[in-house]
């Protein structure tokens, strides 16, 4: 399995596996997701080099963005608020890899390379009805923190976000 950072040539493969994550996740009655988020943040995220993926066979089985900041990092009581953190964000794992213990290993890549990149802490949001991402972050050891970000989409959706982090 090949993990690195993506480039440029990897966009339309991305592209095509978030959409197919937010149709499943649409199915699934997890209508977080859309057309727009996190499909159009991806160019962004490989430009800003903060873009990283697992494939195999030239097929993208997952990807990840670590970011320096997240909107609700200061609504959230975390462990050490003054640590130096990453966070954690589109975290996405191709449909055809789930259940096949992808997901863990990309959270441990996560973690090595926020390591790598001075981080004390890795950090995420996840909406509160997400359960099954929020059962994968803590079995790998993640920890929730103290309080709610509500993050405002539009008038009519308000999606309850949860933090979590991990010491790295």
């Amino acid at each position: 399995m090949d993990y690195r950072p993506a480039v440029p040539e990897d966009l339309g493969q991305l592209r095509e596996m978030y959409r197919e994550i937010v149709r499943k996740m649409d199915e699934e009655g997890f209508r977080i997701w859309d057309e727009i988020y996190p499909v159009e943040f991806l160019e962004g995220d490989i430009a800003d080099g903060r873009l990283y993926l697992l494939a195999e066979n030239n097929n993208i089985m997952a990807a990840f963005s670590l970011c320096d900041s997240s909107a609700g990092e200061g609504v959230v009581k975390w462990e050490d608020d003054h640590a130096k953190a990453l966070y954690l964000d589109r975290f996405g794992v191709n449909v055809c890899c789930l259940r096949q213990g992808v997901g863990s290993l990309m959270l441990k890549r996560a973690k090595e390379t926020a390591k790598n990149l001075g981080a004390e802490y890795l950090r995420l949001f996840v909406v509160d009805c997400n359960v099954p991402a929020a059962l994968l972050y803590q079995k790998n050891g993640f920890a929730p923190a103290d309080g709610v970000y509500h993050e405002v989409i539009d008038n009519e959706l308000v999606l309850r976000e949860l933090g979590y982090e991990v010491k790295v």
